[in-house]
Protein backbone atom coordinates (compact mmCIF):
# COMPACT_ATOMS: atom_id res chain seq x y z
CA UNK A 1 0.00 0.00 0.00
CA UNK A 2 2.78 2.41 0.99
CA UNK A 3 4.65 1.45 -2.14
CA UNK A 4 1.68 2.28 -4.39
CA UNK A 5 1.16 5.63 -2.64
CA UNK A 6 4.84 6.45 -3.13
CA UNK A 7 4.68 5.58 -6.83
CA UNK A 8 1.55 7.71 -7.26
CA UNK A 9 3.09 10.73 -5.53
CA UNK A 10 6.31 10.28 -7.51
CA UNK A 11 4.35 10.20 -10.80
CA UNK A 12 2.39 13.31 -9.85
CA UNK A 13 5.63 15.05 -8.97
CA UNK A 14 7.17 14.17 -12.32
CA UNK A 15 4.07 15.36 -14.17
CA UNK A 16 4.08 18.65 -12.28
CA UNK A 17 7.79 19.15 -12.91
CA UNK A 18 7.35 18.41 -16.62
CA UNK A 19 4.40 20.83 -16.87
CA UNK A 20 6.44 23.52 -15.11
CA UNK A 21 9.36 22.88 -17.46
CA UNK A 22 7.09 23.24 -20.50
CA UNK A 23 5.61 26.44 -19.07
CA UNK A 24 9.08 27.86 -18.38
CA UNK A 25 10.11 26.95 -21.92
CA UNK A 26 7.12 28.84 -23.34
CA UNK A 27 7.96 31.92 -21.27
CA UNK A 28 11.56 31.84 -22.48
CA UNK A 29 10.55 32.43 -26.10
CA UNK A 30 8.48 35.27 -27.56
CA UNK A 31 5.74 33.68 -29.72
CA UNK A 32 5.56 36.81 -31.90
CA UNK A 33 9.26 36.78 -32.80
CA UNK A 34 10.40 35.61 -36.20
CA UNK A 35 13.68 34.32 -34.74
CA UNK A 36 13.10 34.30 -30.98
CA UNK A 37 16.04 34.77 -28.62
CA UNK A 38 15.50 32.96 -25.29
CA UNK A 39 15.27 35.19 -22.24
CA UNK A 40 18.28 33.54 -20.59
CA UNK A 41 20.47 34.75 -23.47
CA UNK A 42 19.21 38.35 -23.37
CA UNK A 43 21.66 40.67 -21.64
CA UNK A 44 19.72 43.81 -22.57
CA UNK A 45 16.32 44.45 -24.13
CA UNK A 46 14.21 47.50 -24.89
CA UNK A 47 11.03 47.81 -26.97
CA UNK A 48 10.69 50.80 -29.28
CA UNK A 49 8.08 52.10 -31.70
CA UNK A 50 9.12 53.76 -34.96
CA UNK A 51 7.25 55.85 -37.49
CA UNK A 52 8.20 55.01 -41.08
CA UNK A 53 7.11 57.69 -43.54
CA UNK A 54 6.93 55.84 -46.86
CA UNK A 55 7.09 59.13 -48.76
CA UNK A 56 10.65 59.81 -47.59
CA UNK A 57 13.35 59.21 -50.17
CA UNK A 58 15.02 56.45 -48.16
CA UNK A 59 11.70 54.62 -47.79
CA UNK A 60 10.41 55.02 -51.35
CA UNK A 61 11.67 51.54 -52.19
CA UNK A 62 8.71 50.23 -50.16
CA UNK A 63 6.30 52.63 -51.84
CA UNK A 64 7.08 52.38 -55.55
CA UNK A 65 4.14 53.10 -57.84
CA UNK A 66 1.92 49.99 -58.17
CA UNK A 67 4.25 48.17 -55.77
CA UNK A 68 3.31 49.80 -52.48
CA UNK A 69 3.72 47.67 -49.37
CA UNK A 70 0.44 49.01 -47.98
CA UNK A 71 -1.39 47.94 -51.17
CA UNK A 72 0.00 44.42 -50.87
CA UNK A 73 -1.19 44.13 -47.26
CA UNK A 74 -4.67 45.56 -47.92
CA UNK A 75 -5.16 43.35 -51.00
CA UNK A 76 -4.10 40.31 -48.93
CA UNK A 77 -6.76 41.12 -46.33
CA UNK A 78 -9.43 41.53 -49.02
CA UNK A 79 -8.50 38.24 -50.69
CA UNK A 80 -8.38 36.35 -47.40
CA UNK A 81 -4.67 35.54 -47.58
CA UNK A 82 -4.07 37.66 -44.47
CA UNK A 83 -6.67 36.92 -41.81
CA UNK A 84 -5.24 38.04 -38.47
CA UNK A 85 -5.72 41.78 -37.90
CA UNK A 86 -5.36 43.33 -34.45
CA UNK A 87 -6.88 46.38 -32.86
CA UNK A 88 -3.76 47.47 -30.97
CA UNK A 89 -0.07 46.74 -30.50
CA UNK A 90 -0.89 44.33 -27.67
CA UNK A 91 -1.72 41.84 -30.45
CA UNK A 92 -4.45 40.25 -28.34
CA UNK A 93 -7.76 41.75 -29.55
CA UNK A 94 -8.52 40.84 -33.14
CA UNK A 95 -10.23 43.09 -35.65
CA UNK A 96 -12.77 41.56 -38.03
CA UNK A 97 -12.34 41.82 -41.77
CA UNK A 98 -15.54 43.87 -41.98
CA UNK A 99 -14.25 46.38 -39.42
CA UNK A 100 -10.96 46.64 -41.29
CA UNK A 101 -12.74 47.30 -44.58
CA UNK A 102 -14.87 49.89 -42.79
CA UNK A 103 -11.72 51.73 -41.73
CA UNK A 104 -10.67 51.87 -45.37
CA UNK A 105 -13.66 54.05 -46.25
CA UNK A 106 -12.73 57.70 -46.60
CA UNK A 107 -16.18 58.97 -47.53
CA UNK A 108 -19.32 57.14 -46.49
CA UNK A 109 -21.79 55.97 -49.12
CA UNK A 110 -24.74 58.19 -49.99
CA UNK A 111 -28.14 56.78 -49.12
CA UNK A 112 -30.78 56.74 -51.87
CA UNK A 113 -34.53 56.11 -51.47
CA UNK A 114 -35.64 52.52 -51.77
CA UNK A 115 -37.55 51.43 -54.88
CA UNK A 116 -41.27 50.87 -54.37
CA UNK A 117 -43.75 49.58 -56.98
CA UNK A 118 -46.24 52.40 -56.33
CA UNK A 119 -43.86 55.32 -56.93
CA UNK A 120 -43.37 57.13 -60.23
CA UNK A 121 -39.69 57.31 -61.23
CA UNK A 122 -38.27 59.62 -63.85
CA UNK A 123 -35.16 59.58 -66.01
CA UNK A 124 -31.88 59.75 -64.01
CA UNK A 125 -33.59 59.08 -60.68
CA UNK A 126 -31.43 56.84 -58.48
CA UNK A 127 -32.94 54.21 -56.20
CA UNK A 128 -31.69 51.46 -53.92
CA UNK A 129 -32.88 47.89 -54.39
CA UNK A 130 -31.51 44.67 -52.86
CA UNK A 131 -28.31 46.38 -51.73
CA UNK A 132 -27.53 47.91 -55.14
CA UNK A 133 -28.10 51.33 -56.68
CA UNK A 134 -29.90 51.77 -59.99
CA UNK A 135 -30.37 54.79 -62.26
CA UNK A 136 -33.60 55.22 -64.22
CA UNK A 137 -33.00 55.13 -67.98
CA UNK A 138 -36.55 56.34 -68.68
CA UNK A 139 -39.75 57.14 -66.82
CA UNK A 140 -41.38 54.10 -65.26
CA UNK A 141 -43.65 52.81 -62.53
CA UNK A 142 -43.88 49.32 -61.06
CA UNK A 143 -40.94 47.93 -63.06
CA UNK A 144 -38.49 46.19 -60.72
CA UNK A 145 -34.84 47.26 -61.07
CA UNK A 146 -32.73 44.33 -62.24
CA UNK A 147 -30.10 43.36 -64.76
CA UNK A 148 -32.89 42.13 -67.03
CA UNK A 149 -34.77 45.44 -67.06
CA UNK A 150 -32.05 47.23 -69.03
CA UNK A 151 -34.60 49.34 -70.93
CA UNK A 152 -35.65 51.00 -67.68
CA UNK A 153 -32.84 50.61 -65.14
CA UNK A 154 -29.04 50.58 -65.20
CA UNK A 155 -26.75 49.66 -62.33
CA UNK A 156 -24.62 52.53 -61.04
CA UNK A 157 -21.74 53.04 -58.61
CA UNK A 158 -22.89 56.57 -57.91
CA UNK A 159 -23.18 57.15 -54.19
CA UNK A 160 -20.87 54.27 -53.27
CA UNK A 161 -18.41 54.79 -50.42
CA UNK A 162 -14.95 55.98 -51.41
CA UNK A 163 -11.92 54.15 -50.08
CA UNK A 164 -8.61 55.77 -49.26
CA UNK A 165 -6.25 55.75 -52.21
CA UNK A 166 -3.12 53.63 -51.90
CA UNK A 167 -1.06 56.81 -51.84
CA UNK A 168 -2.94 57.92 -48.72
CA UNK A 169 -1.76 54.88 -46.73
CA UNK A 170 1.74 56.30 -46.55
CA UNK A 171 2.81 55.68 -42.97
CA UNK A 172 3.76 52.59 -40.99
CA UNK A 173 4.23 52.26 -37.26
CA UNK A 174 6.71 49.53 -36.41
CA UNK A 175 7.03 47.89 -33.01
CA UNK A 176 10.32 46.09 -32.44
CA UNK A 177 12.55 44.78 -29.66
CA UNK A 178 16.22 45.70 -29.49
CA UNK A 179 17.94 42.73 -27.86
CA UNK A 180 21.60 42.28 -27.00
CA UNK A 181 22.42 38.58 -27.15
CA UNK A 182 24.93 37.73 -24.41
CA UNK A 183 26.09 34.53 -26.13
CA UNK A 184 26.68 35.99 -29.59
CA UNK A 185 27.67 39.38 -28.16
CA UNK A 186 25.73 41.48 -30.64
CA UNK A 187 22.52 43.49 -30.94
CA UNK A 188 19.50 42.11 -32.79
CA UNK A 189 16.41 43.95 -34.01
CA UNK A 190 13.37 41.75 -33.48
CA UNK A 191 10.42 43.24 -35.40
CA UNK A 192 7.12 42.40 -33.71
CA UNK A 193 4.31 44.16 -35.58
CA UNK A 194 3.27 46.78 -38.14
CA UNK A 195 0.42 49.28 -38.08
CA UNK A 196 -0.82 50.87 -41.32
CA UNK A 197 -1.63 54.55 -40.88
CA UNK A 198 -3.47 57.10 -43.01
CA UNK A 199 -1.89 60.43 -41.95
CA UNK A 200 -4.20 63.12 -40.61
CA UNK A 201 -3.51 65.28 -43.66
CA UNK A 202 -5.50 62.75 -45.71
CA UNK A 203 -8.43 62.23 -43.32
CA UNK A 204 -11.56 64.33 -42.89
CA UNK A 205 -10.95 64.65 -39.14
CA UNK A 206 -7.32 65.74 -39.41
CA UNK A 207 -6.36 62.85 -37.09
CA UNK A 208 -4.24 59.86 -38.08
CA UNK A 209 -6.45 56.89 -38.99
CA UNK A 210 -5.21 53.47 -37.92
CA UNK A 211 -6.24 50.67 -40.27
CA UNK A 212 -5.00 47.90 -37.98
CA UNK A 213 -2.00 46.06 -36.55
CA UNK A 214 -0.40 42.96 -38.09
CA UNK A 215 2.09 40.51 -36.64
CA UNK A 216 5.35 40.76 -38.53
CA UNK A 217 5.57 36.95 -38.62
CA UNK A 218 2.41 36.92 -40.73
CA UNK A 219 3.65 39.75 -42.95
CA UNK A 220 7.03 38.11 -43.51
CA UNK A 221 5.25 35.00 -44.74
CA UNK A 222 3.09 37.18 -47.01
CA UNK A 223 6.19 38.84 -48.46
CA UNK A 224 7.92 35.51 -49.11
CA UNK A 225 4.82 34.06 -50.78
CA UNK A 226 4.36 37.05 -53.11
CA UNK A 227 7.83 37.54 -54.54
CA UNK A 228 6.71 39.32 -57.76
CA UNK A 229 4.68 41.87 -55.75
CA UNK A 230 6.74 42.31 -52.58
CA UNK A 231 9.63 44.11 -54.26
CA UNK A 232 11.78 46.72 -52.56
CA UNK A 233 12.78 49.01 -55.43
CA UNK A 234 16.48 49.92 -55.61
CA UNK A 235 16.64 53.25 -57.43
CA UNK A 236 20.43 53.01 -57.74
CA UNK A 237 20.60 49.50 -59.19
CA UNK A 238 17.45 47.60 -60.12
CA UNK A 239 19.50 44.40 -60.48
CA UNK A 240 19.65 44.52 -56.69
CA UNK A 241 15.92 44.87 -56.03
CA UNK A 242 15.01 42.84 -52.97
CA UNK A 243 12.06 41.21 -51.30
CA UNK A 244 10.37 43.35 -48.65
CA UNK A 245 11.35 40.79 -45.99
CA UNK A 246 15.03 41.00 -46.94
CA UNK A 247 14.88 44.80 -47.06
CA UNK A 248 13.60 44.94 -43.48
CA UNK A 249 16.19 42.38 -42.40
CA UNK A 250 18.92 44.58 -43.89
CA UNK A 251 17.36 47.69 -42.28
CA UNK A 252 16.92 49.46 -45.63
CA UNK A 253 14.48 51.95 -44.14
CA UNK A 254 14.46 55.05 -41.98
CA UNK A 255 12.10 55.21 -39.03
CA UNK A 256 12.17 57.77 -36.25
CA UNK A 257 11.54 56.51 -32.71
CA UNK A 258 8.36 58.01 -31.29
CA UNK A 259 7.99 55.79 -28.23
CA UNK A 260 10.16 53.74 -25.88
CA UNK A 261 8.55 51.23 -23.55
CA UNK A 262 7.75 52.95 -20.25
CA UNK A 263 5.48 52.46 -17.20
CA UNK A 264 3.06 55.21 -18.29
CA UNK A 265 2.84 53.92 -21.88
CA UNK A 266 3.46 57.46 -23.15
CA UNK A 267 5.00 58.53 -26.41
CA UNK A 268 7.97 60.88 -26.30
CA UNK A 269 5.74 63.74 -27.46
CA UNK A 270 3.19 62.96 -24.72
CA UNK A 271 5.89 63.20 -22.07
CA UNK A 272 7.12 66.57 -23.28
CA UNK A 273 3.64 68.02 -23.81
CA UNK A 274 2.61 66.85 -20.35
CA UNK A 275 5.45 68.87 -18.91
CA UNK A 276 4.56 71.99 -20.86
CA UNK A 277 7.50 71.76 -23.24
CA UNK A 278 7.27 73.03 -26.85
CA UNK A 279 6.79 70.63 -29.77
CA UNK A 280 10.31 71.20 -31.10
CA UNK A 281 11.80 69.76 -27.91
CA UNK A 282 9.83 66.58 -28.47
CA UNK A 283 11.33 66.35 -31.96
CA UNK A 284 14.83 66.82 -30.57
CA UNK A 285 14.10 64.21 -27.90
CA UNK A 286 13.24 61.61 -30.54
CA UNK A 287 16.59 62.17 -32.24
CA UNK A 288 18.36 62.18 -28.88
CA UNK A 289 16.72 58.86 -27.96
CA UNK A 290 18.05 57.32 -31.18
CA UNK A 291 21.55 58.53 -30.36
CA UNK A 292 21.37 57.25 -26.78
CA UNK A 293 20.34 53.78 -27.97
CA UNK A 294 23.22 53.75 -30.46
CA UNK A 295 25.57 54.73 -27.64
CA UNK A 296 24.13 51.94 -25.51
CA UNK A 297 24.80 49.44 -28.28
CA UNK A 298 28.39 50.68 -28.58
CA UNK A 299 28.96 50.25 -24.85
CA UNK A 300 27.46 46.77 -24.85
CA UNK A 301 30.08 45.60 -27.34
CA UNK A 302 32.53 45.69 -24.45
CA UNK A 303 30.50 43.05 -22.66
Amino acid sequence: MKKSIFITLFSVGLTGAFAQEVQDLEVQYNPNSLNPIPVYEQHYKVRVWRNIDLREKQNKGFFAKNGEISKLIVDAVKSGELTDIYNSDSLTTKLSKEDFLGRLVQEQAQTFPAWTPTTDFYTDDIVSFNGKNYRAVQDSKGITPSEDATDYWAGTNQGSGLEYAVGDMSSIHMMEDMIFDRRRSRLYYDIQAFEIIVPGAKTTTGIDNSLGWFKYKDLEKLFRNNIPKAVWFNRQNTAQNKNFADAFLLRLFQGSIYKVQNPDDETIDDTYRGNGRPYREGVWAREWTEMMLMEKEHNLWEF
